[in-house]
């Protein structure tokens, strides 16, 4: 099969966001994040041209909602997130709507994260023998990086490497799960076991090779310390195992027809995405964009 781009657009959205200014168009709908992700998707478009020559598939992963099934296994997961800013929310719909004007088809899932639409259909490309790129920033993808698998950071334009993972996590990328389960992440409420860092878990996780065997043999650690903190705080550790783990079972069919990356956009669809950007106001980078598609 072909190349299969999978795009985190639920990450590209909030990178635009927070990145450029305030932008309204004339009927006073707030469209900064649509720009910034205008810009970023055709950019993107540019480099699959470049690295594939248009022979490649893709799509952009979505969150439906901010809650999904980890809500359901602990409460606290992302509790500590600010409101998504009122200027964001109608700005989603627009981004849905842009993607298909450029031909890119949206992916989404109720009860589950982006990150779960990804790690489906990575698990579905490993199966099939073929290879795909995961197109985002967001650490927590660095967990499905290997066989079959390319990440590329389109923040810093960088293809990241099992150095990057390994200067990260301390770990290969088969083991990051279980180094993000012992350290937590505050960011994402995950609590995992206070007083042991990504430095520390990731040398336990290499010295006894995962979480559960760390866990039955913590009583052989030296370390008076770190043996009381896996006793005390060993179901945290697995509860956040199971908060970090990606979902990879949804049943989105790997149909290239459906997914076939647009080398050429037709009449009708140069039509549909001309008239978006004039309804966003984006007179510049419609000029932009139909010079090049």
């Amino acid at each position: 099969m072909k190349m299969l781009y999978l795009i985190d657009v639920s990450g590209f959205i909030f990178r635009a966001f927070y990145a450029l200014p305030p932008l309204v168009r004339p009927d006073g709908t707030p469209v900064g994040a649509v720009l910034g992700f205008c810009t970023m998707l055709l950019k993107l478009r540019d480099q699959i041209l470049e690295r594939s020559g248009g022979e490649a598939l893709w799509c952009g992963a979505f969150d439906v909602s901010r809650t999904n099934f980890r809500q359901s296994l602990d409460p606290s997961y992302k509790a500590n997130r600010k409101d998504v800013p009122p200027e964001l929310i109608p700005q989603f719909a627009l981004i849905r709507e842009a993607c298909e004007a450029f031909g890119c088809p949206v992916k989404e899932a109720p009860g589950f994260e982006a990150d779960d639409v990804i790690a489906s259909y990575v698990k579905k490309v490993r199966k099939n023998k073929g290879n795909c790129v995961v197109v985002s920033s967001d650490k927590d993808l660095m967990q499905l990086h290997g066989e079959g698998v390319e990440i590329f950071d389109p923040m810093k334009a960088k293809w990241i490497q099992p150095t990057d993972i390994l200067e990260k996590f301390g770990v290969e990328a088969k083991d990051v799960v279980d180094v993000q389960a012992l350290a937590g992440d505050p960011s994402d409420g995950v609590v995992g076991v206070p007083g042991i860092g990504v430095k520390t878990a990731a040398e336990l996780i290499r010295q006894f090779g995962s979480l559960e065997v760390l866990l039955a043999n913590a009583h052989t650690l030296s370390q008076t310390r770190r043996r009381a903190l896996l006793k005390d705080y060993a179901e945290s550790a697995l509860l956040a195992k199971k908060l970090v783990t990606l979902y990879s079972d949804l049943d989105f069919p790997l149909d290239e027809a459906s997914l076939q990356f647009p080398l050429k956009l037709s009449e009708e669809q140069c039509k549909t995405l001309s008239s978006f950007l004039e309804r966003q106001g984006f007179t510049a980078l419609k000029t932009k964009i139909l010079n090049k598609i």
